[in-house]
C-alpha cells in the first residue's frame, strides 16, 4: 500500500488517480498493477507568454447572448489581481446555479461576482498574482470594459475581455518554478466539479503520449463532462514539429500580429536614425555617451562581452552610457553595471516581430542596422547616441503568425493537423498585477495596472473567449461542435490558390492551422463536424491503445477495441480539418487517403450545401457526394473526401474543401506533407 506520507494529491471528483513521491522501484511495481493505466513522472510545464478584439472584426458594440454572464472561463494560470478594473463586479448579480465552486481566500485576497472562484495547489501560498501572467490571460478572456487604459501612455484606448459579462474562476497551477503535472491535474479535476463551460490554459511543455501527458489527460476528462480546454500551441517557433497540446480533443492556438506594433527609435551622434522593437517607457533626456560591449570587458570575468553576458562588462567603462550588445537579453547586465540604455543586435536573417519590455531602454535592431551602428562606433573618437520612447505604428502586413510561435507537423499524430487556428497574440494590452512591475525584473519600479505582452499565452485566451461566445448563444453544443465552428469559420491567412514554396510560405497551416478566428462567423457556422468521447477512444484504439487502458481511462467498462468496427483509422475522426503525410522512410512519391466526415446542420432546416475544391495537380482532392441535401436542424449526412498527393523530399502541399449553401461557407483546409 502507498504509505500516508506519500501521497501528494489525490484525483476524485472528475477522475480517478493520485500523485504520489515513489522511488524508481516503487514506480516500476506499481506500473504492472492491474487497474494502473500509466504512471509517469511529474513535469514542470512553463507558461506561454485592446485592439486586438477591433482587428479580428469582433467590435464592441457586437450582439450579445442574454446568457453570458452565466457562462464561466476556468483560468488555469499564475492566478490573478483582483483589485483590477477588469475584474470590477459593479452591475453583476451572483454567481450561476451551475457554479459549485469555492474561493479559497486568504489575508489579502476574497472573490467578487465577477471572480467567483479561486483555488491554489501549492502549500503556503496565495493566489495574487505575482508575476501578471494570469492577470493578463484572464483580462483578455474576460476582462471588464475598462476605458483609458495603456502601458504609461503605450496603446492608449478602451481594455475589454472578448467575453466581458462572463463569470471567472481561478486556478492557480503555476509558480516561480513553473507549473507541476501534480497541480494541473488537481485543478482539471476541481474546475470540472466547479462547473465551468471553458478552460483556458496558456501553459505546455514538450510533446509526449496523449495518456503520459496530464494537460492531454486533463482536457480528455473535461471533453467527457461538455467542457472545451483551449491551449497554448507553444512559443518554441519557427523549427517544424515544435508544437504542442495536440491531443485532438483540444483546441490548439497559435499566436498572429495584429495591425499595431511597436517602434523604438535610435539616434547616433552623427545624425542617423535607426528604428528597432522593444517596448520603451522611458523618456530620452539627452544624447549619452556609446560604447560596443566587446570594447568594455570586465577582465576579471572571463566571458566575452560582445553579448554583454551576465558578469561581463566593466563597470568603469559602461556607466553612465549606451552600450552596443551583439544578440537580444533581458538587460541585467547592462543594468548591474550602470548602463543608461542598450542597443542589441538580432541575428541575421531575423525579422523584427514581437517587441518586448526591458529593465532600461532598449531598442532591438536588425542585424544590417547593428552592423552600421558599430561601424560608426568604430569611426569616431566620442561617439553617442539615444534612445526614443517607443511609439505605435500601423503595419499592413497582418496578419501573420510571429516567428516564435510553434509549428506542425503535430509530432504526436502527425495525420491531425496542429495547430488547428491561430489568434492574436503579440503586442497584446490588457491587465497586469500590482504585485510585481512591467518585466517583474530587480530594480523595476514601474507598477502599472495594464501592460503589453507577447506569447501563445496571449492568443489562447483570445481563443477561448471566442469559444465562450459560440457557448453562450449555443449552451448545449458539444466541445466538438464549438471547436469545429471556430475552425471552418476563420479567416483565410494564406489562399491555397497560390501554390506554397519554401521561398513564398513553407510552414503555412503548419504555422495557422484554419486560419485565424472570427468569433461573430463561428456563431452561425452553417454545419458543423461534431464528435464525442467514444469517437476519441475509437481513433486512439486505431493508434495501438489497449482495451485495459481506454477502459481505466474513460471509465467506461464496456470499451474495447477488440472488434474492427471500433478501431478507427485517424483519417475517419470527424475532425474539421483533413491532413494526411508520407510513410515512414518514403519520403518522396503518391500517397492516397481516404477520409469519411460527418456534418450537422446547425443553420436553415432546408438547406442545400455544394462542395467547393480548391487544389493543384500535385493535390487531387474529389468529394463523394457533392452537394449535401438537408431537411432538418440536427440532421446529419456522410460524405467521403479522397486525397491523391504527390509529395517532394520536403514541404507541404495544401488545399481547401468548402461547402456552402450560398450564406455559409464551411471551410476545411486539405494538408500533405512529408514525414522528416
Amino acid at each position: 500500500s502507498l504509505a500516508a506520507e506519500s501521497l501528494v494529491h489525490s484525483y476524485s471528483k472528475s477522475f480517478s488517480g493520485f500523485a504520489a513521491k515513489l522511488t524508481k522501484a516503487e514506480t516500476e511495481k506499481l506500473s504492472g498493477h492491474e487497474g494502473v493505466v500509466s504512471v509517469f513522472p511529474s513535469q514542470l510545464r512553463q507558461l506561454h507568454t485592446t485592439r486586438s478584439w477591433d482587428f479580428i472584426g469582433f467590435p464592441q458594440t457586437v450582439a450579445r447572448a442574454t446568457v453570458e454572464s452565466d457562462v464561466i472561463i476556468g483560468m488555469l494560470d499564475t492566478g490573478i489581481w483582483p483589485e483590477s478594473q477588469s475584474f470590477n463586479a459593479s452591475g453583476y448579480g451572483p454567481p450561476p446555479q451551475k457554479w459549485k465552486g469555492t474561493c479559497q481566500s486568504s489575508s489579502n485576497f476574497t472573490c467578487n461576482n465577477k471572480i467567483i472562484g479561486a483555488r491554489f495547489y501549492h502549500a503556503g501560498q496565495d493566489l495574487n498574482d505575482t508575476e501578471g501572467h494570469g492577470t493578463h490571460t484572464a483580462s483578455t478572456a474576460a476582462g471588464n470594459i475598462v476605458t483609458h487604459a495603456s502601458l504609461l501612455g503605450l496603446a492608449a484606448g478602451t481594455a475589454r475581455g472578448g467575453v466581458p459579462s462572463a463569470r471567472i474562476a481561478v486556478y492557480k497551477i503555476c509558480w516561480t518554478l513553473g507549473c507541476s503535472d501534480v497541480d494541473i491535474l488537481a485543478a482539471f479535476d476541481d474546475a470540472i466539479s466547479d462547473g465551468v463551460d471553458i478552460i483556458s490554459l496558456s501553459v505546455g511543455g514538450a510533446p509526449t503520449d496523449y495518456f503520459q501527458d496530464a494537460i492531454a489527460i486533463g482536457a480528455f476528462h473535461s471533453m467527457k463532462n461538455s467542457i472545451l480546454t483551449s491551449n497554448s500551441a507553444g512559443n518554441s517557433g519557427p523549427a517544424a514539429g515544435t508544437v504542442s497540446n495536440v491531443s485532438p480533443w483540444s483546441l490548439s492556438v497559435a499566436a498572429s500580429t495584429i495591425d499595431r506594433k511597436f517602434a523604438t527609435g535610435v539616434k547616433l551622434g552623427n545624425g542617423r536614425t535607426y528604428v528597432g522593437g522593444s517596448i520603451n517607457t522611458y523618456e530620452a533626456s539627452r544624447m549619452y555617451g556609446l560604447i560596443y560591449g566587446g570594447d568594455a570587458l570586465n577582465r576579471t570575468s572571463g566571458s566575452d562581452s560582445r553579448s554583454c553576458g551576465a558578469g561581463s562588462l566593466d563597470r568603469d567603462l559602461v556607466r553612465g552610457k549606451m552600450v552596443h550588445c551583439d544578440g537580444v537579453s533581458r538587460g541585467d547586465e547592462q543594468a548591474r553595471v550602470g548602463a543608461v540604455a542598450s542597443t542589441m543586435s538580432l541575428p541575421p536573417d531575423t525579422p523584427l516581430d514581437a517587441a518586448f519590455s526591458f529593465l532600461l531602454p532598449v531598442s532591438v535592431l536588425t542585424n544590417a542596422d547593428s552592423a552600421q551602428i558599430l561601424e560608426y562606433i568604430n569611426s569616431t573618437s566620442d561617439p553617442t547616441g539615444l534612445i526614443f520612447k517607443t511609439r505605435a505604428i500601423i503595419d499592413n502586413s497582418s496578419p501573420h503568425v510571429i516567428d516564435f510561435s510553434s509549428r506542425g507537423p503535430n509530432p504526436i499524430t502527425t495525420d491531425i493537423l496542429k495547430p488547428d487556428l491561430t489568434a492574436p497574440g503579440v503586442d497584446i494590452l490588457a491587465a497586469w498585477s500590482e504585485a510585481t512591475t512591467v518585466t517583474g525584473q530587480d530594480g523595476d519600479t514601474r507598477t502599472v495596472p495594464f501592460n503589453i505582452i507577447s506569447g501563445t499565452s496571449m492568443s489562447c485566451p483570445h481563443a477561448s473567449a471566442a469559444a465562450a461566445y459560440v457557448k453562450s448563444f449555443h449552451p448545449t453544443w458539444s466541445p466538438a461542435a464549438i471547436k469545429s465552428a471556430l475552425m471552418t469559420t476563420d479567416n483565410i491567412m494564406f489562399t491555397a490558390a497560390r501554390q506554397l514554396s519554401v521561398e513564398d510560405n513553407s510552414d503555412a497551416e503548419f504555422a495557422y492551422g484554419s486560419g485565424q478566428i472570427d468569433p461573430i462567423k463561428a456563431v452561425n457556422p452553417g454545419l458543423v463536424y461534431d464528435a464525442g468521447e467514444i469517437d476519441y477512444v475509437r481513433m486512439l484504439c486505431g493508434q495501438g491503445y489497449n482495451a485495459t487502458q481506454l477502459r481505466l481511462v474513460t471509465g467506461d467498462s464496456s470499451a474495447s477495441c477488440s472488434e474492427a468496427t471500433n478501431r478507427t483509422a485517424v483519417w475517419d475522426l470527424n475532425y474539421p480539418s483533413f491532413a494526411l503525410s508520407s510513410e515512414k522512410g518514403k519520403p518522396e512519391g503518391t500517397v492516397k487517403r481516404v477520409f469519411r466526415r460527418t456534418v450537422t446542420n446547425v443553420g436553415k432546416g432546408h438547406s442545400k450545401y455544394k462542395a467547393k475544391v480548391i487544389s493543384s495537380k500535385e493535390l487531387k482532392i474529389k468529394v463523394n457526394p457533392k452537394v449535401l441535401r438537408f431537411k432538418d436542424v440536427g440532421e446529419t449526412i456522410s460524405f467521403r473526401v479522397t486525397v491523391k498527393a504527390k509529395l517532394k523530399q520536403s514541404g507541404i502541399i495544401s488545399g481547401v474543401l468548402v461547402w456552402s449553401d450560398g450564406s455559409h461557407k464551411v471551410r476545411s483546409p486539405v494538408v500533405a506533407h512529408t514525414l522528416q
